[in-house]
């Protein structure tokens, strides 16, 4: 071989071939797609997410398990308000009215007060008494579970149940005072045979078994509140239901007794409709009064206090 000559080149592999076309886009889904392809909207702010037993979500973040939810039932338009001031008011008025036209109707027309010395004179703490536990002072025990919007429910139990026993020395010794007198008359008068003493001996009865069961199941059970939750809420409709009764039993009493009472004191001349007897039948106009609205506003759901109902949180 020729040493000036050159050798030839190696064959070279055949150089790969690019393709040249434009990178494909990523597939995206077809127009008019379903809304399972679109990814899921956002939470909104202060919602609760399915399944995270009632935890609530503010601005994006979970609040925590030890927060509680707090629901306001108390928030009223102003005819509500206009309402609830104006019952109250006029509950208010008409108990302690009644209680005031009868010390009027005692001191003025009866000659006052007395004791075993003045037996008709005795008589006379009967009504008053009887007036002012029965009906005002029973009437504003129901009435603070509507009044008493600002304090904890304990001490509106508190309350009511003090407002009761006051009750209790006045019904006592009213009921001391009309057997005295009658017992102590020359000659006696006969005890318990009128509807109105009839009526009066169930209204105590009712007024004793209240205040016990009350008692029992509101203020002493409270030492072990969690045993006994669910027998003292099956025994609230119950408590509440005999309380309303009482007092409308109480109400009625009042009225034979204040017509039995006129009838035997100025005879064929109530008739004639005297001072007196437009006092009396003013008083009954009271007490009647009394009974419609207390009645009204304890049974008037709208008007009951619920405040800031408390929530547990998922897990406590």
């Amino acid at each position: 071989m020729d040493s000036n000559s050159v050798s030839p080149m190696p064959e070279m592999a055949p150089m790969a071939e690019f393709d040249k076309s434009p990178p494909s886009p990523p597939e995206t889904p077809p127009m008019g797609g379903g809304a399972d392809d679109l990814p899921p909207p956002p939470a909104p702010a202060s919602t609760a997410a399915p399944g995270d037993g009632g935890v609530k979500v503010a601005f994006g973040e979970p609040v925590s398990e030890k927060h509680r939810q707090y629901d306001d039932d108390s928030e009223w338009a102003c005819s509500n308000w206009f309402e609830y001031m104006l019952v109250v008011v006029l509950a208010s008025l008409l108990l302690l009215g009644s209680l005031t036209l009868t010390l009027f109707w005692v001191l003025y027309y009866r000659k006052g007060f007395a004791w075993t010395e003045k037996p008709e004179l005795q008589f006379n703490l009967h009504p008053v008494l009887m007036v002012a536990g029965f009906v005002t002072f029973s009437g504003f025990s129901l009435l603070l579970y509507r009044i008493c919007r600002c304090c904890r429910r304990i001490y509106v139990k508190l309350f009511h149940t003090i407002f009761h026993a006051l009750a209790i020395p006045c019904v006592v010794v009213g009921f001391i005072a009309v057997l005295d007198s009658h017992n102590l008359a020359n000659p006696p008068i006969a005890n318990f045979y009128s509807l109105h003493s009839w009526m009066g001996l169930v209204t105590m009865g009712l007024f004793a078994l209240q205040f016990v069961v009350g008692f029992f199941s509101f203020l002493i059970l409270l030492c072990c509140e969690s045993a006994t939750a669910a027998f003292r809420a099956a025994l609230v409709p119950i408590h509440a239901t005999f309380g309303i009764t009482t007092f409308m039993m109480a109400i009625a009493t009042c009225l034979t007794g204040l017509t039995e009472k006129v009838f035997f004191t100025l005879g064929k001349g109530y008739s004639a409709l005297p001072d007196e007897a437009f006092l009396v039948n003013s008083l009954a106009m009271l007490l009647t009064g009394c009974a419609i609205v207390v009645g009204y506003i304890v049974m008037r759901e709208d008007l009951r206090y619920r405040g800031h109902a408390l929530v547990p949180a998922h897990g406590d």
